[in-house]
């Protein structure tokens, strides 16, 4: 399950997507965000469901990997749905011993699991699609007019980046140590789920030494190229917008206007 993990990976490309500049894309997912929790009908799901596989498609990105991203997730997904279905007071459907589904909570727990699923794969498109010196940049240059109220765009643009460059990093690194423990006799499988998350706590050991470890060699090695932060950086790829990421950008805008637009119509 661990592997199936695809926050904060890159699948390198020279498509469409890939080429549209961090920070369209960075407001896009922004406005994308924003407009699923507009919807308060299934309808425009459908719209939803079109945008995300044309961007699959316009990406070249396998659409089995980014649902092998979902996966380890499904897990919160059940527990909201099931949570809605049982806890949203309404028309009796049916009584599933003590506990009662209404046609009020199916409708709730299919709506929201829809929602997770949708704001799962429309994230994941971002870092998929985004080399990780894009994405610093992008965040960098969209937080850059907050400096002039203190803010320190590019530190927080940094620490954004190297915790979603690390996602990968140490679900490998928990991964070689599972196997390492199973070798060893550990039980990570049987059991209840206390049991499970017990057996688990050998691992957090290892995995925060070795996390700080790479901590420390990711400063000695900034330290050693003479990083000093943004003052006066300079960069080998200055970002441009094109027409045609200013187009993209107003298409999407008009695209999600209209589906916010049906939660009044």
């Amino acid at each position: 399950m661990i592997k199936d993990i695809t926050i904060g990976q890159y699948f390198p490309g020279d498509t469409f997507i890939h080429r549209l500049d961090p920070r369209i894309k960075i407001i896009i997912i922004a406005l994308f965000i924003v407009t699923l929790f507009f919807i308060n009908n299934f309808y425009p799901y459908i719209l939803v469901l079109g945008f995300i596989l044309t961007a699959v498609h316009l990406s070249k990105v396998p659409l089995k990997f980014i649902l092998k991203g979902i996966k380890p997730l499904m897990f919160i997904i059940l527990i909201t749905f099931f949570i809605n279905i049982f806890m949203t007071k309404g028309e009796v459907l049916f009584y599933i011993g003590p506990l009662v589904v209404t046609k009020e909570g199916l409708r709730q727990a299919v709506f929201m699991a829809m929602r997770l699923v949708f704001l799962i794969t429309g994230t994941s498109l971002l870092t998929l699609t985004t080399s990780p010196i894009a994405l610093t940049d992008g965040i960098e240059k969209l937080l850059s007019p907050f400096k002039k109220v203190g803010l320190p765009a590019h530190e927080l643009a940094m620490m954004m980046t190297i915790a979603l460059r690390f996602i990968p990093t140490l679900l490998e690194e928990t991964d070689k140590i599972m196997k390492a423990q199973m070798a060893r006799g550990a039980d990570f499988e049987s059991g209840n789920i206390l049991r499970r998350a017990k057996n688990l706590v050998p691992l957090l050991v290892p995995l925060f030494v070795n996390a700080f470890r790479r901590a420390d060699e990711l400063a000695t090695a900034m330290e050693a190229r003479c990083y000093r932060g943004g003052d006066s950086r300079t960069r080998l790829n200055e970002l441009v917008l094109r027409r045609v990421d200013i187009a993209t950008l107003g298409a999407m805008i008009v695209f999600f206007g209209i589906i916010i637009s049906t939660r009044y119509i």
